[in-house]
Formats: structure tokens, C-alpha cells, sequence
């Protein structure tokens, strides 16, 4: 949040470059949908095994498109939705295989209110790239403005709940008795901020879907890279995904730019 606000100030001020502005509250739907998600994503694993999250979040790809549907009214080819199965099915073979857990580790069955709190997990991601993508094309707001919006909004309602709860004050106390705790959640929020700059700008120029892509094979490569440093092997169902996920992206770059060729 401090962040972004030195930068509207920073721009608006010093550089003399004011960006258009939107409505306020058009950054709450989606700052309200990122809190849900962040909250769905760790709450189901109380009720679900890893593996049938990782799946979950490996299948992000089509509800994006699902509700882009919804809320842009618009059409997708039928070749973007193969390329949406075709990546899911990629990582989610990845990413079962990396991270299958060992069989003497006892997980629970999956029950129906966990899968009930993925769906609302995936919905709710989907809807926020898609939110927000809908406010850049109706306002033109810059990425700076958004960060802004959606932290203040995310800030205000959490805050709330923890008030209500009674865990700021815990969490106050916890940090106060630590330092070095208190040291690494500043790192952490400026490594985070750095990282929403991209995102914003990533939706922004390319869109969700594009950053929908992005996100879910980066914890294909982070893997993978890991695997590289660690020495660990792949098995050969994690090397399948990769190729599955690479040869679509490559398919997916060739027909964009074929595409564009063609235009000019």
C-alpha cells in the first residue's frame, strides 16, 4: 500500500503525469474475491489432501476463461480451450508426480466441504485477474492506481476480521517479542510489492489469461529448476507434463505470432 502511494505520488506529482482515475469502490469486488481465494487456498488443506489442491490449482487456466465469459461477454476459439486443457493436464501431471507424498504419511480422505472450498478458491482467483481486468479496460487506469486500490480495500477487511477475531492483537504482541520476525515480514512485504507491480502490469498489457499461463507454469519451472540444483530426479511423468506444457506453449507463441504476421 505505501508503496503504491509513493508512486501515484511520485508520478502525479514529480513527473507531472496524472493517470485517469476510477470509481474507488471498483477495486473492492476483486481486493474482496483475493482475500476469499488466499483464505480458500489454506483452509481446504483441513479438509482435502495436497494433491487434490495442486490439481485444483493447476486447472486455473479454464475457469479464468469461464469467467471471462461472464463478466467480458466474451468468446474464446475453441484452440484456446485445447491449449487450457492441454497445460492443465501438463502441470497437473507435473505437479502430481513432484509432489505425491510418501505412502507410510496417512492423509485424510477428501470431503465434500474441502472440495466445496477449492471451488471457491478457483472462482474466486479467476474472478480477481478478470476484475481487474475490466477496470484497466474501462477506466485505463495504470497498474500503480490498481495496486493501490486493491491493497487499501484488502487492508481495510482483513484488519476488520482480525480486530473482530482478536488475532491483531496476538499478532502485535508475537511481532513486538520478536524482532527478527518482525524484520522478515517488512522483507517479505516489499519483495510481494515488487511482485505485484508485475502482476498488475502483466494483466494490464497481456491480460489474465496470459497471467493466468504465466503463474501456473512457473511452479512447473520453479520445480524443475529445484529439482536441477538438488540433484533430484524427474520421473518420467514429470517429464512428460513438461513436455506436454512447453510444446503447447511453443504451439500457442507460433500461432500468435503467425497471426500477427498476418495482420501486418
Amino acid at each position: 500500500l505505501a508503496v503504491a502511494g509513493g508512486l501515484m505520488l511520485y508520478k502525479n506529482k514529480i513527473l507531472r503525469q496524472p493517470a485517469p482515475r476510477a470509481p474507488f469502490y471498483q477495486y473492492s469486488p476483486c481486493s474482496i474475491s483475493n482475500v476469499l481465494s488466499s483464505w480458500a487456498q489454506y483452509e481446504c488443506l483441513k479438509y482435502v489432501s495436497f494433491p487434490t489442491q495442486t490439481l485444483f490449482k493447476s486447472s486455473k487456466v479454464i475457469p479464468v476463461m469461464l469467467v471471462g465469459k461472464f463478466i467480458h461477454k466474451k468468446s474464446y476459439p475453441w484452440i484456446e480451450y485445447i491449449e487450457a486443457i492441454g497445460i492443465t493436464l501438463g502441470v497437473a501431471l507435473f505437479m502430481m508426480t513432484e509432489k505425491k507424498q510418501p505412502r507410510h504419511t496417512s492423509t485424510n480422505d477428501d470431503s465434500a466441504l474441502g472440495l466445496l472450498i477449492l471451488c471457491v478458491y478457483v472462482f474466486c482467483d479467476s474472478f480477481t485477474s478478470q476484475w481487474q481486468d475490466r477496470v484497466y479496460r474501462s477506466y485505463h487506469v495504470d497498474q500503480y492506481a490498481m495496486m493501490f486500490g486493491v491493497n487499501f480495500f484488502s487492508l481495510t477487511f482483513t484488519a476488520a476480521n482480525l480486530i473482530w477475531t482478536g488475532e491483531m492483537f496476538q499478532a502485535l504482541a508475537f511481532l513486538h517479542a520478536n524482532p527478527a520476525a518482525l524484520f522478515n515480514v517488512i522483507t517479505l512485504s516489499f519483495t510481494s510489492a515488487t511482485g505485484q507491480l508485475f502482476i498488475f502490469y502483466t494483466i494490464k498489457q497481456f491480460g489474465p489469461i496470459v497471467f493466468t499461463i504465466m503463474m501456473t507454469t512457473r511452479q512447473m519451472i520453479s520445480l524443475t529448476v529445484s529439482c536441477i540444483i538438488f540433484k533430484h530426479a524427474l520421473g518420467p511423468s514429470a517429464i512428460l507434463g513438461t513436455a506436454v506444457v512447453f510444446s503447447v506453449l511453443f504451439y500457442r507463441t507460433k500461432r500468435k505470432y503467425d497471426a500477427f504476421s498476418g495482420r501486418n
